[in-house]
């Protein structure tokens, strides 16, 4: 299966509690808005009703810090699924500077599907991939 062309977006500003001693957000904010944005993509894509039967859990980020936001900026968070085998899930992250699509950070993630009772692993049915690759 092709992975489709379809990413989610989202705004955010930079705030104060975000700045560091250098001025610029912190690297950890990038980690924070890159799992923000993977929720937000999620709970975009299911409704309350439907979450509870999914935990996804970070197995593995790797980010690479491109330019840095400053205190202020609009920042857009794009966020798409790409390989899916067995529980895990690889989402690929870009945030970029809203005025003019600089690009300030990527990130490609690796999540894994937990059931919520036991917390073991659980294979992610085409159902949720399907949902997650689609336009919401």
């Amino acid at each position: 299966m092709e992975t489709p062309a379809f990413r989610f977006s989202h705004l955010l500003t930079v705030q104060p509690q975000d700045i560091d001693e250098l001025h610029h957000a912190n690297n950890v904010q990038y980690v924070r808005w890159v799992q923000d944005t993977a929720g937000q993509h999620w709970l975009t894509a299911y409704p309350p009703g439907e979450r509870k039967r999914y935990i996804w859990v970070v197995r593995e980020h790797r980010v690479q810090y491109r330019h840095p936001a400053l205190l202020g900026e609009e920042l857009r968070c794009l966020t798409w699924i790409g390989e899916v085998r067995g529980a895990q899930c690889q989402r690929f992250t870009r945030i970029e500077r809203a005025q003019d699509g600089k690009l300030l950070c990527e990130a490609e993630t690796q999540w894994v599907l937990l059931d919520p009772t036991t917390k073991r692993p659980v294979r992610i049915e085409a159902s949720v991939v399907e949902r997650l690759w689609g336009p919401v």
